[in-house]
């Protein structure tokens, strides 16, 4: 059984805030964004071990060619995202909504 991937109500805003500013640094590339995105969901859901352990119980992954991190907790039913963050910007504010 495949494990269910939750994504939290703030890293859903975290999602349309990239994506609104990629499109509007250049046409298509908030879609490739967004691509990206659900392309680093699918591995999560698959293999949420393959990715490092920040803390405890949370682990992050990079996406390839934007500068963002998937900040989850893994569970055994469950895949649980946290924040959906840029690295610069915003390196631990993760941390407050675990």
């Amino acid at each position: 059984m495949a494990r269910q991937l939750v994504v939290q109500p703030q890293s859903e805003l975290d999602i349309q805030a990239a994506a609104v500013w990629y499109e509007g640094q250049r046409t298509g590339l908030g879609e490739r964004f967004l691509a990206e995105l659900d392309h680093v969901f699918r591995r999560i859901v698959d293999n949420p071990q393959q990715f490092p352990r920040l803390e405890t119980t949370v682990h992050r992954a990079l996406l390839r060619h934007f500068p963002y991190g998937v900040y989850f907790l893994s569970e055994a039913e469950s895949v649980q995202v946290l924040a959906v963050l840029h690295l610069h910007r915003h390196p631990e504010m993760w941390k407050s909504r675990n």
